[in-house]
Order: structure tokens, then C-alpha cells, then sequence
């Protein structure tokens, strides 16, 4: 019998592959009173370039990285919502034993106003995630419902 001269291997691939944070634009956003002020303060800013197809995808890329930055600095909805709803609960059962002070049915008024504030930006925000969802999914779940062809 013959010695072979190959060896066997066993090789392994990770697939494990990080991927980059894909920037999205969150229509919420729109709400927030500092962003018309991030927008202008950013588009006003000119490059130096001279191609205008040049300039103006330096200025989504500029604009996207500003973003990213102010966004991380904004409050998460859900424990906004959550610490306001807890701070009215906490009023009501105050007002249950004793009757508030000005300032205390002052500040139910401003915590609610915000309150809606926050669950409308919520909303919008499922709005948005709906619509990718429908987008990248419905047609696969509609074709559960469509008869075959014959």
C-alpha cells in the first residue's frame, strides 16, 4: 500500500460578521424642538467643493454624523413615558389622601401635556417600524392568503 502525502484538514469559518450601524431616519424627530436648529446649523454649512453632486452628498454625509450624535443624546420614549406615567400615578394616589397645592395640579398639567407629546412621538415611531415591516414582509405573508394557480 501506498503512503499518500496528503493530510486531511479541518477547517472552521467564523460567521460571525459584525455589521455597522445602519443609520435611519426616525420621522419623530421632527418633533423634537432642536432639530430644525441641527438642520439649518448643518445644510447652511458649505464644503468646499465645486461638483454640486459632490456638495450635497457631503452634506447628507455631514448631516447623517450629526444625527447619529444628537440622537444618542435624546431619551429613550419608553422610560420617558414610563417615569412620567409613574409620577402622575404617584399624584393621583397623593391627591387620594390630601388636597394638592397649585404648583402640584401646575405640574400634573405640564406632566400630561408632555405625556401626549411622548405618545405621539411613540406613535409615529410604530407607525414608522410598520411600514418597514409591511414593506419588507408583506408580500410573503400575503401570499399565505392568494389561492394557487392551477
Amino acid at each position: 500500500m501506498e503512503v499518500s502525502e496528503h493530510s486531511p484538514l479541518i477547517i472552521s469559518i467564523s460567521t460571525d460578521i459584525s455589521k455597522a450601524h445602519i443609520f435611519r431616519f426616525e420621522k419623530f424627530w421632527l418633533l423634537k424642538n432642536d432639530f430644525q436648529a441641527l438642520l439649518n446649523e448643518n445644510w447652511s454649512a458649505s464644503p468646499h467643493l465645486t461638483d454640486k453632486a459632490r456638495i450635497i452628498t457631503s452634506k447628507f454625509k455631514n448631516l447623517r454624523g450629526d444625527l447619529k450624535v444628537w440622537s444618542s443624546s435624546l431619551s429613550n420614549l419608553k422610560t420617558s413615558i414610563a417615569n412620567i406615567s409613574t409620577t402622575l400615578q404617584f399624584l393621583e394616589t397623593l391627591e387620594e389622601y390630601r388636597d394638592l397645592s397649585l404648583q402640584e395640579w401646575n405640574f400634573i398639567c405640564i406632566l400630561r401635556g408632555k405625556l401626549l407629546a411622548l405618545l405621539e412621538q411613540q406613535r409615529i415611531y410604530w407607525k414608522q417600524r410598520g411600514a418597514v415591516k409591511w414593506a419588507t414582509l408583506g408580500m410573503l405573508e400575503l401570499s399565505f392568503f392568494m389561492p394557487m394557480p392551477l
